[in-house]
């Protein structure tokens, strides 16, 4: 239980549930082409009460998310902002429309190939992560434009007011904030615009302390006032390109005018009788998901072991991520064998060189370079009381992005030119390998490893997502197994993680995700094993479940989230 600022819940629960219906409305509701309740879950019981609030006054789901993504700027600076981007996984329940909103940045026109490559051909440290010329044009704002214009009902100065409120009056500082803060602090206090909003007297102020941020509340406060798209134009942008320009970067104002939130075809499979819907490139996240739940349908899960079907997830695992690496990227750039990547033909060939008895050495399977993963980035999952249900998973990439703040605006400067591959066979800073697919190229959008998802059993439906960078498919594909064997949504974000990226060959694993003699076994069959130093991901689940006529939200543990049901 955690309590809220002034003008929020007053209490927020980390799960909630709304129970089933009296005895004999049970047959009525399995039939409902509605919830009844609502139900959001993200990384910040504010925020989810940024969503509320816009559901309890006319809003719908997509108007919800709008004020979610806002609130999450203002709240959880490390995960997300108004200059970072994301994937927007949409349903609309009147018609069954599903589409998924890319508001993935792209890289400045003046972007080249080698720009973070020194004269000899190898990378510059940390230049694509702590530099300016590390930010891509963003694409949230615009993401949210479209979410609300075309799908909302409420005007965006409505959706926006939480969010100002909560910049310009201010909310506790919590725990995990302060610590964020604290491993940066070297750099923020050498940082004006940051010093002014987050420390006090060059310090981190204690938890609980009201963090206030009057230029971020001006900024959000303008584009209620001339809407979200004057983000791109006029003078907010002019302001935008001056500021990044004036710590290096390489922004234009023709950049911004050029930026557009697009709509893409979400990847749709099935699995175990279940319709799994995920998003599609420039996120790698629903090829490779829908990918490594074909692998595993060519085996009896139900009727292996325990230890032969972790090792089945690891091996379906390794070999996604290896797909990742040579097949994807932005598809207006290249071509992307996303049919043959999510055929059940093309699966039954991978799944054929797994053995039950031995792990498959990533060196065995051709493919690129060598590779740690990180936590960033955050996800919320909605759903309101007609079934409309986003699902989103928004960035700056690294904690706070670059750590720059860009003049006047309150912004921190996202360094998501990390994600592109700056040369073959080199690790992001995610420890994510790559090729040509996803090279610079300007105004090219960098491959990302996102993956909300829906998955609809027909009795239950699954609204989630996580942050965690490279860690992030593993986690949707564990929940998704997770959700069909009949598990809660507090058992889904609750449960040990492991996961395999294909590069390095190692299965990291959280406390409690094996057994002793699970590990054991996994050794023997050439697994290399590593305990994860700390826990990782922060998944946010939404379950409808029809049969019941019940609706249920859960917050990670992990995290510091809210989740609430009405």
């Amino acid at each position: 239980m955690r309590t809220c600022a002034s003008g929020c819940l007053a209490l927020l629960f980390a799960t909630a549930v709304i129970g089933a219906p009296a005895a004999g409305a049970a047959s009525a509701a399995s039939t409902a082409a509605a919830p009844g309740h609502a139900a959001i879950a993200s990384a910040h019981p504010l925020a989810t009460a940024a969503g509320l609030e816009i559901l309890r006054n006319g809003g719908n789901a997509f108007d919800a998310a709008v004020a979610v993504s806002a609130a999450l700027g203002v709240v959880e600076p490390t995960g997300s902002g108004l200059t970072g981007g994301g994937i927007y996984l949409l349903h609309r329940e009147s018609d069954g429309f599903e589409t998924a909103i890319d508001a993935r940045e792209f890289a400045p026109a003046a972007a080249s190939r080698d720009m973070f490559l020194d004269a000899q051909g190898e990378p510059v440290l940390r230049l694509s992560t702590d530099s300016a010329l590390g930010a891509g044009i963003p694409g949230e704002v615009a993401g949210m434009a479209l979410l609300a214009r075309k799908y909302g009902r409420v005007p965006v100065a409505q959706s926006l007011a939480p969010a100002i409120r909560l910049a310009r009056e201010g909310f506790p500082l919590s725990a995990r904030l302060h610590d964020a803060l604290q491993r940066r602090l070297a750099q923020f206090v050498a940082e004006p615009e940051v010093a002014r909003n987050f420390l006090r007297k060059g310090a981190v102020p204690p938890v609980g302390t009201l963090i206030r941020q009057p230029e971020l509340a001006a900024t959000l406060q303008y584009l209620a006032q001339h809407g979200l798209e004057s983000f791109y134009q006029g003078k907010l942008a002019a302001q935008l390109v001056a500021g990044v320009k004036a710590q290096g970067g390489i922004w234009t104002e023709a950049d911004l005018a050029a930026y557009r939130a697009l709509e893409r075809a979400p990847v749709v499979g099935q699995y175990r009788g279940a319709r799994v819907v995920s998003a599609p490139p420039p996120s790698s996240g629903g090829v490779a998901l829908i990918e490594a739940l074909n692998i595993l349908a060519q085996f009896d899960l139900r009727s292996v072991t325990p230890v032969q079907r972790k090792h089945l997830v690891i091996e379906a695992m390794r070999r996604v991520h290896r797909d990742r690496a040579l097949y994807l990227g932005d598809p207006d750039f290249i071509d992307i064998p996303v049919s043959r990547l999510t055929s059940a033909d093309y699966a039954a060939g991978l799944a054929a060189s797994i053995r039950l008895d031995r792990a498959t050495p990533s060196g065995s399977l051709p493919g690129i370079g060598a590779g740690a993963a990180g936590p960033q980035t955050t996800h919320f999952s909605v759903l309101d009381r007609d079934g409309n249900r986003v699902a989103a998973t928004i960035t700056v990439n690294f904690y706070f992005g670059t750590g720059l703040m860009i003049a006047g605006t309150g912004l921190f400067l996202n360094n998501e030119m990390d994600d592109f591959s700056m040369k073959p066979g080199v690790p992001n800073g995610f420890g994510l390998v790559g090729g040509d697919a996803n090279a610079i190229a300007p105004h090219k959008r960098m491959l990302s490893s996102v993956t909300p998802v829906f998955v609809d059993s027909g009795s239950r439906v699954l609204i989630g997502g996580s942050p965690g960078g490279s860690l992030i498919i593993g986690m949707s594909l564990l929940a998704t197994l997770g959700f069909l064997d009949g598990e809660s949504a507090a058992a889904i974000v609750g449960a040990p993680r492991f996961h395999h990226q294909y590069l390095p060959d190692v299965v990291r694993y959280e406390p409690g995700a094996f057994s002793d003699d699970e590990l054991k076994s996994l050794a023997a069959e050439g697994d290399v094993l590593e305990a994860a130093a700390n826990r990782w991901g922060n998944f946010q689940a939404v379950i409808w479940d029809r049969a019941a006529g019940k609706v249920e939200a859960a917050s990670d543990p992990r995290g510091e989230g809210g989740a609430v049901v009405e």
